[in-house]
């Protein structure tokens, strides 16, 4: 049986705080359905099986009725794939979803609140789906795999051995309990980081987010493909689909003694077409730096997002010898600084900027 593995989509996310340039939004919104078109191409030119979507499809509370229309008429494109979806914390199934509510294509199969196995002639689906935007206990414990003769697959949405409070909150399932079960694969989503081939004859595998959803999320993402043969080899690959990758820079401003020498350095940075800047400014800064009015002037437009961690430079032994309330300031401070350690001088670095901020 061949099969794709795909998680965490997030239609219709609002991709609010992404970037501070206007309808960054709406390009990764169209962004998501390019890539969710190309996963169903490959399985029409592939002649893949099954289809397992290991839940947060999309967004519940934004989610528009076109985007499931959509979905499912890509789905219609593929009819000889199953496909089996596993709600989870993002896309639940409550009574007022759409997965409760819409009428979707024959081969699709949505999982509820309770662990169901469906039944084919070689294989077994077992899922689980949440019901609620929080799950504590799927009750996975109590599930036995009742012919292990055939090839058998679990479709859930879940925090492999989650450790804290929040983590519980999201269907925690111990990594050691699972691996009890038996199941020749376990199709799962929620973290968003791909995880399939970190330690050998890995059967619980995280696909990661389809595409890259924030500068949290850096690197490729994309799809699992795989194949479990009759003597139940697995075989599993990633195929990166996403169009665009977010990834950080951080350019030292140090040397810039001018705010046209800052934007002439930052466009003359190497940057790939299909990535996503955000960029770190770095060092001391011989001027105030606006970043907003960078952006304005800048002509590279992959860069979407500027951070200042730049700190202003001070010659404090100079500003001692002053005669004014600032010098006081300062001689205080360079006493404070010959016993700091590294930490303790960062405070006393941003003490510094603020007081003379407030002393302009």
């Amino acid at each position: 049986m061949k099969f794709v593995h795909i998680a965490d989509i997030h239609f219709d996310s609002p991709f609010v705080n992404l970037s501070d340039k206007e309808n960054l939004g709406d390009i990764k919104r169209l962004e998501q359905r390019k890539v969710f078109k190309k996963v169903i191409e490959y399985i029409k030119e592939n002649a893949i099986d099954f289809l397992f979507i290991a839940g947060d499809v999309y967004e519940h509370q934004y989610i528009r009725k076109s985007t499931i229309e959509y979905m499912n008429e890509l789905f219609k494109e593929i009819p000889n794939t199953k496909i089996y979806i596993s709600p989870g914390n993002h896309d639940p199934y409550i009574k007022n979803s759409y997965y409760n509510q819409f009428k979707w294509n024959d081969n699709v199969h949505i999982f509820s609140s309770k662990i169901e196995k469906v039944a084919l002639e070689d294989v077994n689906i077992y899922g689980y789906g949440f019901d609620d935007f929080y799950c504590t206990n799927c009750e996975i414990e109590n599930l036995e795999i009742e012919d292990k003769t055939k090839t058998n697959i679990l479709v859930i949405h879940s925090t492999i051995d989650g450790a804290n409070i929040e983590e519980k909150q999201y269907n925690s399932i111990p990594r050691k309990l699972l691996e009890e079960k038996g199941f020749d694969y376990v199709a799962t989503g929620h973290i968003h980081k791909l995880d399939y081939n970190t330690y050998e004859n890995q059967k619980i595998v995280y696909p990661g987010s389809l595409i890259s959803l924030g500068f949290d999320e850096l690197g490729k993402h994309g799809m699992i493909v795989g194949e479990i043969k009759e003597n139940k080899e697995l075989k599993t690959e990633f195929v990166p689909l996403s169009e665009n990758d977010f990834e950080e820079k951080e350019l030292d401003v140090s040397t810039c003694i001018s705010k046209e020498e800052l934007i002439e350095k930052i466009n003359d940075l190497d940057i790939i077409d299909n990535q996503l800047i955000k960029l770190i400014l770095m060092g001391k800064r011989n001027f105030e730096i606006d970043k907003y009015e960078l952006y304005k002037l800048l002509t590279n437009e992959r860069i979407i997002k500027i951070k200042d961690n730049t700190k202003i430079q001070y010659n404090l032994e100079k500003m001692a010898n002053m005669h004014t309330l600032k010098g006081l300031f300062v001689k205080e401070i360079l006493k404070e600084k010959e016993n700091a350690g590294e930490e303790e001088l960062e405070i006393i670095e941003k003490a510094v900027e603020i007081a003379f901020e407030a002393l302009e």
